[in-house]
C-alpha cells in the first residue's frame, strides 16, 4: 500500500482538504447548520466538542489509523463538514470511509456524490485497496440508504456492538465495495454527479 500520507482530493464540487486546528470555526458554523449533532443516532460532534474532535482526528492520524479530512464547496469555499479514511490496514490494503457529516443544507445537492467519488477513487486506483468499508448505525436510514445508493453492500451486523453517547448499544451495519465491483460503482457515481452538475447550471 502507498504510504498514507494528507494530501487534498479536488472534485467538481468539492474538495477535500487535510484537517487542521484553524478549521475550527468553520467546521462550528458547519455543523450549525440544522444541527446535524443533536441526532441521536450519529456521532457528530457538537459546537463546544468541536476542538477535541479536531485533536482526536489528529492525534489518530499520528497513530496512522486515520486520514482526516474537511469538505470543501468549490462554489463559494464554505466548509461543509468532514469526512476520514479510517480503521486503516496498510498490510492488506484496506480503508474505511467514515467519520463522515454534512451541513443539512447541502443534502442532495451532490456535493457527498462527489465526495465519496473522490475517496473511493483513490482507495481503489492508487492506494490499491481490494475492498472499501462503511458503517452505520442500524437506525440511521438516512445514512443506510446513502451507503446502498453508492452501490455498497450489506456484510453483516454487528449486534449491540457499541454504546452511544446516552449509553444505548448500538447495532452496527457493516458494508463493503469490492474491486471488482468498482467500475461499475464509479460509472453510477459519475451519472449521478452529471446529472447534479447538469441541475445546477
Amino acid at each position: 500500500m502507498t504510504k498514507i500520507e494528507p494530501l487534498t482530493l479536488r472534485g467538481r464540487l468539492v474538495t477535500l482538504e487535510p484537517l487542521r486546528h484553524g478549521h475550527h470555526d468553520e467546521l462550528v458554523d458547519a455543523v450549525n447548520d440544522g444541527d446535524v449533532f443533536n441526532l441521536w443516532y450519529t456521532v457528530v460532534p457538537a459546537p463546544d466538542e468541536m476542538r477535541a474532535e479536531i485533536d482526536r482526528r489528529l492525534e489518530l492520524q499520528e497513530q496512522g489509523s486515520m486520514l482526516p479530512f474537511v469538505t470543501r464547496r468549490n462554489a463559494d469555499s464554505a466548509v461543509l463538514g468532514m469526512t476520514t479514511y479510517m480503521d486503516i490496514d496498510p498490510g492488506l490494503p484496506r480503508v474505511e470511509i467514515g467519520s463522515t457529516w454534512n451541513r443539512a443544507s447541502v443534502r442532495g445537492t451532490g456535493t457527498n456524490v462527489d465526495s465519496k467519488l473522490l475517496l473511493l477513487t483513490h482507495a481503489f486506483e492508487v492506494l490499491g485497496c481490494p475492498a472499501v468499508e462503511f458503517r452505520t448505525h442500524w437506525m440511521n436510514m438516512p445514512s443506510r440508504s446513502a451507503i446502498e445508493r453508492l452501490g455498497a453492500k450489506l456484510d453483516g451486523v454487528l449486534r449491540s456492538h457499541r454504546r452511544m453517547a446516552d449509553g444505548s448499544l448500538r447495532d452496527t451495519c457493516v458494508y463493503s465495495i469490492i474491486a471488482s465491483e468498482w467500475p461499475q460503482v464509479r460509472s453510477g457515481l459519475e451519472h449521478r454527479l452529471a446529472g447534479h452538475l447538469q441541475r445546477g447550471r
